[in-house]
């Protein structure tokens, strides 16, 4: 097997630019003030607790053992393509990867069918996901406008390469990994181009480096082919067989497409009908049978890894050097097996017969560490929200408490006139819990009270979170008098509707219209804690970090507060 020097460098480097595009992303949007501590701060646990907050987090702490403990030397090649100087153990962490990469693929694919939605068993839920999701993108409108055949087929592919393809993520043949790593980057690309998931797609093909290796990758851009030798009859042989293996895993795939999914190309309409031709409980039964296996596949694959290494360490020239590589080994040996035990435990709950049924050890060992999120448990997109339409709040602000104006946010949809915008890799949180709170009532949204309390009092960092330029803020020169908020339901525009992305209808209030003092709004910041308990900090200077890192340019502004 090839070495994996240059993927683990590559890994390193996405890993440093994506902790880059997360805080910087997330340092604009904590400024100081007691005002952002009440909306914010004071329940992390919403605005700081997405899936790929703890993926960040679990992916950092592999990178912190990836690293290499010192430099290893390029202008040195050791036997059989190894870098001389580097150690035994340098491929056990980055395994780790690989293993994170299969358990968030793999099980995001599940819990769309444990779920049991609807959309996603009736292979529809593309037809509304383009629309419905949080920050759509321009290219979300023409997606949504494919055939629906299309959209079906494409639903089937997802199914393919999230709960069929990670399992070849161990595959000993090479090419079968290629072909992994190649669809991943796919679908991570396509929900890129049609989504604004700030940072999460970009580590999830930062993650996907663990699928390649040096020989993929070659130590100097534009080195040509290595001539091809004539190789003896084992290694020809071995070739043929791993050739007829790969040709028959894509048969396998192929076939359980078309069985599974009832694939049917109709020429005359020039489409492919889709249908799911297996029940919950088949699913289910099938699940509770594969888990243990993919559990007992990882460690089949660790343990190659560490053999692997510890054939290595056999290599290593002298005593001292033998000795240092040995206690290296051992320190993070343990801590790869400890890693992937610990692992086993939030992977298994998407199978709860199997959840039960893991060995108590590896329950102690998980609920030792779980306070510090060394290994999560992953399912994106369970469900399809917004199946009758896309709810979405729309603030409003008064002076009068007749002639109401809409407060436009930055990047959720509002205008239905305004394109959806492209914001990647930021992630505009206030916009995300914004989508969030449009599902259910205020009163599941703690945090909405207080930012009517906010745009009420005129804080202007709260308001930044809104809008980042004056001409945006309708309420710049002074703040409402009184705010309330509606509940509407958009739909993208149809082709040929000139001028407008959107369009939508009201459904009903969200919240009532408040001022400062009004009883209702009190009683709400009774109810939820979010008096205002501390004397008003003094703001400092204009920050000049937080000024550069903003996206987009534009004067600073200053909104007069009810006390000035």
């Amino acid at each position: 097997m090839a070495g994996s020097r240059l993927p683990r460098q590559l890994f390193l480097q996405g890993m440093a630019a994506v902790f880059m595009f997360a805080f910087a992303s997330l340092y604009t949007q904590i400024p100081e003030g007691d005002e952002v501590q009440a909306l914010m701060l004071g329940v992390g646990q919403v605005f700081l607790y997405f899936q790929w907050d703890s993926l960040l987090l679990e992916t950092g702490f592999l990178a912190v053992l990836v690293a290499p403990l010192r430099q290893p030397p390029h202008h040195k090649q050791a036997p059989q393509g190894r870098v001389a100087g580097a150690s035994p153990h340098e491929g056990l962490p980055f395994w780790l990867v690989r293993w994170l990469l299969f358990r968030l693929m793999f099980a995001s694919g599940v819990v769309k069918l444990t779920s049991r939605c609807p959309a996603w068993w009736g292979l529809t839920a593309l037809t509304y996901h383009y629309e419905t999701q949080c920050l759509p993108t321009p290219a979300s409108w023409f997606a949504h406008h494919l055939p629906i055949w299309l959209h079906r087929l494409c639903v089937v592919a997802t199914f393919l390469i999230e709960i069929a393809v990670p399992p070849l993520f161990f595959a000993p043949v090479r090419r079968l990994r290629l072909a992994a790593f190649y669809s991943q980057v796919l679908l991570q690309v396509l929900i890129i181009i049609t989504g604004n998931y700030n940072f999460f797609n970009l580590l999830t093909l930062v993650l996907t480096t663990a699928l390649l290796d040096d020989a993929h990758l070659p130590a100097k851009l534009g080195n040509s082919r290595r001539r091809r030798t004539p190789t003896s009859w084992p290694k020809a042989l071995l070739a043929m067989l791993s050739l007829l293996l790969e040709l028959a895993v894509y048969g396998l795939l192929a076939y359980g497409m078309v069985h599974y999914f009832g694939l049917e190309v109709d020429w005359e309409q020039h489409t492919v009908h889709s249908k799911t031709t297996f029940t919950f409980h088949q699913f289910s039964q099938w699940l509770k049978t594969v888990t243990l296996p993919t559990m007992w596949l990882g460690a089949a694959s660790l343990a190659w890894e560490l053999l692997t290494a510890f054939w290595r360490w056999t290599q290593v020239q002298g005593w001292l050097q033998k000795f240092c590589a040995a206690v290296q080994l051992s320190i993070f040996g343990t801590a790869t097996v400890a890693l992937f035990m610990i692992s086993l435990v939030p992977y298994s709950y998407m199978e709860p017969s199997t959840h039960g049924r893991l060995w108590t050890g590896a329950h102690r060992l998980f609920g030792a560490v779980e306070h510090l999120q060394l290994a999560n448990s992953y399912g994106l997109f369970r469900r399809m929200t917004g199946l009758g339409g896309r709810p979405e709040v729309v603030l409003e602000g008064s002076y009068d408490g007749h002639h109401w104006t809409e407060i436009e946010f930055m990047y959720k949809p509002g205008n239905v006139s305004r394109p959806p915008p492209i914001v990647t890799p930021h992630q505009p949180r206030l916009d995300w819990q914004m989508w969030f709170a449009a599902l259910g009532p205020h009163t599941h949204s703690p945090w909405f009270t207080s930012l009517v309390l906010r745009l009420l009092q005129g804080k202007e960092p709260v308001i930044r979170l809104i809008q980042n330029h004056a001409s945006g803020y309708p309420f710049h020169k002074q703040p409402p008098t009184y705010v309330r908020a509606q509940r509407y339901k958009y739909w993208f525009s149809q082709p040929g509707e000139q001028g407008q992305w959107w369009r939508r209808q009201w459904v009903e209030e969200f919240f009532p219209p408040v001022s400062l003092g009004d009883p209702t709004l009190d009683m709400l910041l009774r109810q939820f804690g979010l008096q205002d308990k501390s004397p008003p900090r003094a703001r400092s200077s204009s920050n000049t970090l937080t000024q550069a890192l903003h996206w987009t340019p534009g004067r600073p502004f200053k909104v007069p507060s009810s006390s000035d």
